[in-house]
């Protein structure tokens, strides 16, 4: 290995730039030139069409602010096996071998792992490092604890404005078919509801324990004031396992529906259920809220925060884990160990499984979601019993999520 080409793909956010700058530093430390393959796949794809590309010496690398999210290289959403070009691979091929890069670090999550895959199943020399907020992935993924510390924050920020108007606040966070970001974001953010796509809702079940806890908060405060918090998976399911998404948004690069109004979804079956409940009149009343005709039952609020969850610092675990990860992912192209998932840096040990296992997605354990239920969150189901089991476990245990 002489010269490598660091690449980042699909979803930006959180513990990214980490990853550039301790490949770059690692590859720099080993007499490696380190190269930004701009763009993605679109940019490595049209990389034979470049003039230059920017080295990563250590004066460029100084710069990047591994703090910050998003990625000094940039992203695009493309699958190269999807391009309708016969010869994409020999182009890709040929790129490469006009800046002389003899093998690739790629960051991305299961979309942008499943590429790589395909990459190097076509002859070209890559490693991954697994990158999503989603935390779906087999591995740790770069940028998952930067948006959980994020979605946190929001539910707890948003708890002031709810209980100044004493409202029913539903928080839409991302995550497609995986609810690892709205659970822990919201355990850690204390939601009293979290609706994940492994549990699919029964909004009356829902309705009956926000209803207690609302007018209980209420009525047990000295100045009447409360407030309802709900986190929302985007990959909400009902009761009957239908999905929700936007029909007009189409399908992405990666063929997956553009998932929207999860939160105004639940916001409509809370104030349907709210406006048909008999006793809702009579708690009003003894709130001092109910004016007729213009506040006859509790508001029911919907926020999407949509990118601001993936964007602006990363957490400081996502910058320790970005930089030990692309550095492994250097060291192992030197070793000319690839075609496999970075899983993280433990001391001596370089730690890394077969890519192709790595991206199956991972979905929330439902035996820890019934460790939560018995502390009194709702999940949108009767609450699972719980019986624990016991285990003493001897010297030290992982440190990933």
């Amino acid at each position: 290995m002489k010269k490598i080409g660091i690449l980042t793909s699909g979803g930006d956010c959180g513990g990214l730039n980490g990853v550039v700058k301790g490949a770059a530093q690692m590859a720099n430390s080993l007499g490696i030139t380190p190269y930004v393959i701009t763009n993605g796949y679109a940019g490595l794809y049209n990389l034979i069409d470049l003039e230059k590309i920017t080295a990563l010496t250590p004066e460029r690398t100084d710069k990047i602010g591994a703090n910050l999210a998003g990625s000094e290289a940039g992203h695009s959403r493309v699958k190269v096996k999807k391009i309708e070009d016969p010869k994409k691979y020999e182009r890709i091929k040929a790129g490469m071998k006009k800046f002389g890069i003899d093998g690739l670090v790629i960051s991305g999550g299961d979309d942008s792992g499943s590429v790589m895959v395909d990459l190097f199943e076509n002859g070209i020399s890559c490693v991954h490092v697994p990158k999503t907020m989603d935390l779906d992935l087999q591995t740790y993924s770069v940028g998952a604890d930067s948006t959980i510390n994020k979605i946190a924050t929001y539910v707890e920020e948003l708890k002031t404005t709810a209980s100044t108007h004493n409202r029913i606040m539903v928080l839409e966070v991302f995550g497609r078919y995986a609810g690892h970001t709205a659970f822990r974001g919201g355990i850690a953010g204390d939601a009293d509801a979290i609706l994940i796509p492994e549990v699919p809702s029964d909004f009356d079940v829902l309705y009956k324990h926000m209803k207690a806890r609302y007018f209980d908060r209420i009525l047990k405060s000295d100045v009447l004031a409360g407030q309802y918090m709900i986190v929302v998976a985007e990959g909400l399911k009902t009761a009957d396992g239908s999905e929700i998404y936007d029909e007009s948004a189409g399908v992405d690069s990666f063929g997956h529906k553009k998932l929207a109004g999860a939160a105004k979804y639940v916001c409509q079956e809370l104030s349907k259920r709210l406006k048909a409940d008999p006793e809702i009149k009579a708690l009003m009343q003894k709130a001092g809220m109910y004016v007729e005709k213009m506040n006859e039952i509790p508001e029911v609020r919907s926020v999407v925060p949509g990118h601001l969850v993936r964007c602006g610092h990363s957490s400081a675990y996502d910058v320790c884990f970005g930089k030990e990860a692309g550095a492994a992912g250097v060291l192992l192209l030197n070793k000319g160990i690839t075609g496999i998932t970075v899983v993280g840096v433990d001391g001596k040990n370089v730690k890394y499984m077969e890519s192709k296992k790595a991206i199956e997605q991972r979905h929330v354990d439902l035996d820890q979601v019934s460790v939560y239920e018995q502390m009194g969150i709702c999940f949108g189901r009767p609450a699972a019993g719980y019986t624990p089991e016991f285990s003493k476990v001897e010297g030290r245990i992982s440190r990933h999520m």
